[in-house]
């Protein structure tokens, strides 16, 4: 048979619903910075990682005493002179 809803099986039900709630809120509180630094070691390894990878190719394609250039230098744009002459004006009111 069914069984009918009472007011102490709601009122059980919703503690036990805050109960959770307030628990697991503790818990995330106690537990967050653990976790945190947890996240950061490893996040802080993989870059190391990455960075190590990348300094060891650079070291593996250039050779001792060998200069090395990542960016060209913009070459000056010199104006053409043939273009014409510059002409002061005046604004009219």
């Amino acid at each position: 048979m069914l069984e009918h809803a009472s007011i102490v099986g709601f009122v059980r039900t919703v503690l036990i619903i805050m109960l959770a709630y307030y628990g697991f809120k503790i818990l995330s509180r106690l537990l967050a910075p653990y976790l945190v630094k947890y996240v950061q070691k490893k996040a802080e390894q993989r870059f190391g990682q990455q960075f190590s990878q990348h300094k060891k190719q650079q070291q593996k394609q250039a050779k001792e005493g060998e200069t090395i250039i990542d960016k060209m230098p913009n070459q000056s744009k010199s104006s053409n002179k043939d273009v014409g002459e510059y002409v002061d004006y005046e604004e009219i009111d």
